[in-house]
């Protein structure tokens, strides 16, 4: 079973590390820079802004090209900018609108049809023209831009938190999606993974950023280019490791025993339900001097919030919540440049803790109930990331189709599910709760099993009979099943935040805390509203076994719920249909993926 702790070997993208920090607040400059809300006329000012006039990349021997993060923002002030976007089906087109909120007043106004053509941001927002030392031109460039993206406060009174998501998804198959910068904060322009690295030998340049004059034009954005000072130095990994080997042979003892004891922080979070640290976790490279190489500050994302289980989903993790270019002082920069991401227990980026919903105390007692109050109602997307791939070094001479599904709840309820084991017994009873529109529980019904996943990178309760995924013949019978149908329940993928109740901050994005240890008691595991839990069919009996399999037309079939145990609004959406086309001898089989109707991705 491939796990949110793996990547596909074949023809995948893989997850890097990040580097990241803990969230700070915008520089003082910064707030200086931020507009008087008093003077500003109705609905959000928009302005863009330079946290500092100077930056210096990391260009890699190894490994050459910089990130143009560059430290510049979009500010929002006198209100929220806020933007929807949606898609009514997958034969219609992305749109998109502003509301514009003025006390009790909303108002929307539509953004010109084609300009948003995805669910990734604002497509060719921000201009960068790039000079060297002798004012000659050596790079001129347009990235979009995610309002969601890293972002911090630029006033002292602004909301304390965003209530907009902290990303913007990039599954191909999401539906509806909601864009803001809060009112007094600002939001990283940096388009992080969505960006190509370029090449700047080492060396000075000048770098004028603007907002292109479309958006300046739809949003009355001030045409106030920002100028950076940019340094482009090159590293060496040899010479970082050279150099940390002297620090230490010249360090006190003291120091010595301090950094080893940080070198393990690096390490560290994969027993049980250990509290994320409050700082950055220190490379055992940094805690000994040489700073960790870092990787590109801000990746990819599923969107549902800043998660590392995306090894059941095809994309790399979110960017975390902070201003990027806040890297001044000498210690946050070692704990930027040295801090390391994985599925650590209670934490998601090194410096936050996920936490799950605690299962309730006690299982339940008294008569199980169904009331009538809100429920979920589980969806299935279109399978996607779908690709041919051998049986690995465990099956070898084989032919699996691999692929990623994802099964999303719309509402208007989340899904809970807890689970509860009697001493000595292996596996744990499963309970759906029901509550009022006050939150209130008012029901429960046994809803079968939980069972522990021993294998290395689970290690984790898995919920039975969550999906099934099976693989059918052109007259839509069955010929294959996927032998993966027990799950941990995360909230990986942003699928749609405009439906009813949708959480735009939901909790569980992380497996360390959701889906327990194996000494557990309880747990409880919640698909929120909103959201989706992507899983990649990819290790063998998991995949579908294609070996003897005729050439043809077949759909893959992700079927939420295939027992009809859990409780929903809706049980005739549940089914979701991919169509492929099998090709090529054994041993060397393809695979054509059609475009969905308007979604062309495989």
């Amino acid at each position: 079973m491939m796990t949110r702790f793996q990547q596909g070997r074949t023809n995948r993208l893989t997850r890097p590390s990040i580097a990241v920090a803990a969230a700070i607040a915008v520089t003082a400059g910064v707030v200086a820079a931020a507009p008087d809300a008093k003077t500003a006329q109705p609905g959000p000012k928009l302005s863009l802004i330079a946290a500092s006039t100077s930056v210096t990349l990391d260009s890699w021997k190894d490994d050459p090209g910089v990130y143009l993060d560059l430290g510049t923002y979009l500010t929002s002030e006198n209100g929220a900018f806020e933007l929807k976007v949606t898609r009514k089906s997958y034969k219609d087109p992305v749109v998109a609108s502003q509301i514009i909120r003025n006390g009790k007043k909303t108002t929307t106004k539509a953004l010109p049809a084609g300009l948003v053509k995805d669910f990734a941001g604002l497509p060719g927002f921000v201009q960068i023209d790039v000079v060297d030392a002798a004012g000659k031109a050596v790079l001129k460039k347009t990235e979009p831009f995610c309002p969601n993206n890293a972002s911090g406060r630029v006033r002292p009174d602004a909301p304390a938190k965003s209530k907009y998501p902290q990303s913007c998804p990039v599954n191909p198959f999401t539906l509806g999606s909601v864009w803001g910068v809060e009112k007094g904060w600002a939001a990283n322009t940096f388009a992080g993974y969505y960006s190509a690295p370029v090449q700047l030998a080492a060396g000075t340049y000048t770098a004028k950023v603007s907002v292109t004059k479309k958006y300046r034009d739809l949003f009355g954005i001030a045409n106030k280019p920002q100028s950076v000072k940019v340094t482009v130095r090159e590293r060496s990994w040899e010479e970082e490791e050279a150099a940390g080997s002297a620090a230490r042979s010249d360090a006190p003892t003291s120091a010595k025993s301090t950094a080893g004891h940080q070198g393990h922080a690096g390490h560290g979070g994969h027993e049980g339900h250990q509290e994320a640290a409050e700082t950055p976790a220190v490379s055992a490279h940094a805690a000994h001097g040489a700073p960790a190489r870092p990787d590109a500050p801000a990746a990819r994302t599923a969107g549902a919030a800043p998660t590392f289980n995306v090894g059941h989903g095809p994309y790399p993790p979110a960017p975390p919540a902070l201003p990027w270019a806040l890297k001044k002082e000498s210690l946050q920069r070692q704990a930027f440049s040295a801090a390391r991401v994985g599925d650590r227990a209670g934490q998601t980026d090194g410096s936050r803790q996920a936490p799950a919903e605690r299962p309730n105390a006690k299982r339940p007692t008294g008569k199980a109930s169904v009331p009538n109050v809100p429920k979920p109602d589980l969806r299935s997307l279109p399978a996607y990331g779908i690709t041919v791939s051998d049986g690995y070094e465990d099956v070898p001479g084989k032919d699996y189709l691999a692929f990623s599904a994802n099964v999303w709840n719309a509402g208007p309820a989340k899904l809970v599910v807890d689970g509860f084991r009697s001493p000595g017994k292996e596996l744990m009873d499963a309970y759906q709760y029901f509550y009022d529109a006050k939150g209130k529980q008012v029901g429960y019904t046994p809803t079968g099993t939980m069972e522990w996943d021993p294998r290395p990178g689970h290690e984790h309760w898995h919920f039975t009979d969550f999906a099934s995924y099976r693989l059918l013949k052109a007259d839509k019978k069955e010929t294959v099943r996927s032998g993966k149908e027990a799950f941990c329940l995360a909230n990986t993928d942003a699928v749609d935040y405009t439906v009813k109740n949708a959480n735009w901050h939901p909790e569980n994005t992380d497996l360390s805390t959701a889906c327990g240890q194996e000494n557990s008691i309880s747990v409880r595991e919640v698909l929120d509203v909103g959201s989706g839990d992507t899983y990649t069919q990819d290790l063998p009996g998991q995949s579908f076994d294609i070996t003897n399999l005729p050439n043809g037309t077949y759909y893959i079939q992700v079927l939420a719920n295939p027992e009809n145990r859990l409780k929903e609004t809706n049980h005739k959406n549940n089914s979701a249909l991919r169509k492929v086309v099998l090709g090529g001898k054994k041993g060397a089989r393809t695979v054509k993926v059609p475009a969905h109707q308007l979604v062309n991705a495989n």
